[in-house]
């Protein structure tokens, strides 16, 4: 999406589950490395496993930005995660993609070659694609991020999300069918749709 903020803005502009089924199969770069997200999570401003279910702090206060922008944030104290804001107070976390630029300069900052494990899950993909916190609260739409939406939209599979202890039977994982990138399975009773 060639750097267009108002562009980025009408994408992003949307409830998050709409947002993060729409993420798939779109095209994420950092200072052109990056590849093809397989894997997202949506969290919203009324259910509790959000950052935002409290209201504005000085962590989260990207969540109440502009859409498209970009919310980055250490989970466990261990490592970055990163998020695109849709409206006020919701967010998609970025699970998983494809590397397919910069590979090799993934492949140096994981310490690792197996491609299937530089960006399944978001902890190592931050790592892979050199996300921290400078990069949060930053537009999506300006350097060094990249943003292309799916060319199409296709069928996704759904199930609930990771690592929560709250609203876990909410079903907004959203991943590639078939994808050996993504950062866990998706179980049985995970479903597939149109």
């Amino acid at each position: 999406m060639a750097a267009d903020p108002s562009s980025i803005k009408h994408y992003f502009d949307d409830d998050a589950v709409a947002v993060a089924k729409r993420l798939i199969g779109a095209r994420f770069l950092v200072d052109g490395i990056g590849g093809t997200i397989v894997e997202t999570e949506a969290y919203a401003r009324d259910e509790p496993a959000s950052h935002s279910f409290r209201g504005p702090t000085p962590r989260n206060k990207p969540m109440f930005g502009r859409p498209g922008t970009v919310y980055v944030y250490r989970s466990y104290g261990i490592h970055w995660c990163v998020n695109f804001v849709c409206r006020p107070g919701s967010a998609v976390l970025i699970r998983a993609l494809v590397p397919i630029e910069g590979i090799e300069e993934m492949i140096g900052r994981r310490g690792l070659s197996d491609t299937r494990k530089l960006c399944a899950g978001p902890g190592r993909l931050t790592q892979a694609l050199g996300i921290d916190l400078s990069h949060n609260d930053r537009p999506l739409s300006d350097p060094p991020f990249s943003f292309t939406p799916a060319p199409v939209e296709g069928p996704i599979l759904t199930g609930p999300r990771i690592g929560i202890t709250k609203a876990v039977d909410l079903p907004w994982r959203f991943g590639l069918p078939g994808s050996k990138y993504l950062s866990k399975p998706f179980t049985k009773n995970g479903s597939s749709e149109v």
